[in-house]
């Protein structure tokens, strides 16, 4: 397992990029299908915690952490987050229509994930992302 914690800011999208890479490639894993899948969900998440912080929330010390797991049957990334919470409906998550500027991420990742969970927990938003194996 790998884990690590970031401030929430647009800065910390190259941080959790890179280390989920090092991770990546630790793993001597070689299915870029499942890779590009993950990949793609967790700087979506990661993205959506960034921009929720900045946009309705402005705290300042806002943090995530980010949980990188591998097992004989499935990736998981845990993302938690320090931020207000975020009351939403994933099985109500729709794409953005074309025209639209933002409002894909949550559809990407459920697009390319097997599972896409969220819940609030202990005053975190605790969002799990599994890709099986």
């Amino acid at each position: 397992m790998t884990a690590f914690d970031v401030p929430a800011v647009p800065e910390s999208l190259d941080t959790v990029q890179d280390r989920f890479a090092v991770w990546w490639d630790g793993l001597g894993v070689d299915d870029l299908a499942r890779r590009f899948a993950l990949e793609t969900a967790v700087a979506e998440i990661a993205a959506n915690i960034v921009e929720h912080t900045a946009r309705s929330d402005r705290q300042a010390g806002r943090r995530y952490t980010v949980e990188l797991r591998a097992t004989e049957q499935e990736y998981t990334a845990v993302l938690r987050d320090n931020g207000l919470p975020v009351d939403l409906d994933l099985s109500a998550v729709t794409m953005a229509d074309v025209d639209a500027e933002s409002g894909r991420g949550l559809a990407l990742a459920i697009a390319a994930l097997d599972r896409l969970e969220h819940r609030h927990e202990g005053g975190h938003n605790v969002w799990t992302l599994v890709c099986t194996r």
